[in-house]
């Protein structure tokens, strides 16, 4: 009897251990169906990426009449050698990297500030310049260097580009493989840069609140930082007292056993 009652106890503390892990390990354990009505009132506008200091932007400008368009497109033209006239490959069009003023400059129309403006406010504006010069102009806009960066605890940290310029923090960690067992999902970093001031942020990605943070969509070249948890923490830090913690609990549980036993 005293013997089925000392298991029954190792049983019931490892089922506890297990539920407490999968707690930690699990994302949005606090999240309810009914708080879609108010996560959904937040997303109400399509999320648009803003130009910011330092992206590199391409630009295309079209019309009915190709000739009259075709000096706001210039090529981006390499020679095989200094001096040289001979073009070492077919050109591409110019890309047009904002300064630290948030000005490009743009072929006729001269410098134009372009930062914080959405992608549909840019087009609209230089829609505005370009009109002076051409009918019924059709301009088109593309982050050429638009990524973010996530380190920590997670499978694959790196750097990832992003072709459709809207990401969110769940879609960053899904690029980098997901957390590890131990990445602390209440507490995750975020890393802005906003007008030339560094901005941080701590997610909790166990709660609903995280649909709700202007955070959530992420922006070009956000960083996000994801900490080892207490276990990681321990385990890095002093791996040979754990282990010898742990093989005296195992000798100690091996010697109540033997007691019980008898």
């Amino acid at each position: 009897m005293k013997k089925i009652s000392f298991i029954s106890i190792i049983v019931f503390v490892l089922v506890l251990i297990g539920c407490t892990s999968q707690k930690q390990v699990a994302y949005f354990s606090g999240v309810k169906s009914s708080s879609a009505d108010l996560i959904n009132k937040k997303f109400n506008k399509v999320h648009e990426a803003r130009i910011c200091t330092g992206d590199m932007l391409s630009i295309t400008v079209t019309g009915l009449n190709p000739l009259s368009v075709a000096p706001f497109n210039l090529p981006l033209v390499s020679y095989a050698t200094p001096g040289s006239e001979q073009l070492n490959a077919t050109p591409t069009l110019q890309s047009y990297l904002v300064d630290i003023n948030g000005n490009i400059d743009f072929p006729v129309i001269g410098v134009i500030k372009l930062a914080g403006l959405s992608k549909s406010q840019a087009i609209k504006y230089i829609n505005e310049q370009l009109a002076p010069h051409l009918k019924d102009p059709i301009v088109t806009i593309q982050f050429m260097n638009y990524r973010v960066t996530v380190l920590g605890e997670v499978l694959k940290p790196g750097q990832y580009s992003i072709s459709n310029e809207r990401v969110t923090v769940l879609d960053a960690l899904g690029l980098a493989g997901d957390m590890t067992i131990y990445g602390k999902r209440d507490n995750v970093l975020i890393t802005r840069e906003n007008d030339g001031k560094l901005e941080f942020v701590r997610l909790n990605l166990n709660t609903d609140e995280v649909f709700k943070s202007p955070y959530y969509y992420l922006q070009q070249n956000d960083v996000i930082y994801v900490e080892p948890n207490s276990v990681k923490a321990v385990a890095s830090q002093n791996t040979a007292l754990y282990l010898s913690a742990l093989s005296t609990f195992g000798t100690l549980v091996a010697v109540i056993y033997a007691i019980v036993k008898k």
